[in-house]
């Protein structure tokens, strides 16, 4: 497996790329499709109650509803009185409901739409003789705790150097 960062090749298991530690462990998931599927049924079903499809006709009907609730509070404000006030809830909530509506449904038919063009690898893959492997690149590890296993030179101060 490649690190999509750095392009070194690390361990089939690895969860990090051993050269620039990137996290690397949903590459295979990506690679064979499954982190995609996975990802649109988790949002699709955190967004709407299980069997219950959201369709255009609904949408225009929540729109068209809150506007029927708008001018009935517009045409009650007229006759007088505070109580009209109370009907723009169900107004704005009916029309943003049917708005949202709208929106998802035209955000499915796009991705529905799209199709993903096919992976082309720029590189070529071919297996190699154990003989012809180049050293392994070092680990982000080793070389940032190198240095803790030597010790740092002391200076003395010594009173009689300053002057």
């Amino acid at each position: 497996m490649f690190c999509p960062k750095c392009a070194t090749q690390n361990l089939d298991g690895a969860s990090f790329c051993r050269t620039c530690g990137a996290n690397i462990s949903l590459v295979p998931q990506a690679m064979t499709g499954q982190m995609m599927k996975a990802s649109e049924e988790a949002i699709e079903e955190g967004k709407r109650k299980p069997g219950k499809e959201v369709t255009l006709d609904q949408s225009f009907k929540n729109i068209f509803m809150g506007v029927a609730f708008l001018l009935v509070s517009i045409a009650l404000s007229r006759a007088g009185g505070w109580w009209w006030f109370w009907l723009l809830l169900p107004a704005f909530s009916m029309m943003g409901t049917g708005v949202a509506q709208y929106i998802r449904i035209k955000e499915r038919e796009k991705r529905a739409a799209f199709v993903a063009p096919p992976v082309s690898r720029t590189f070529q893959e071919h297996p190699r003789n154990p003989d012809e492997l180049t050293p392994p690149a070092p680990s982000v590890t080793e070389g940032t705790t190198r240095h803790l296993g030597v010790e740092a030179p002391t200076r003395h101060m010594d009173p009689r150097d300053s002057k």
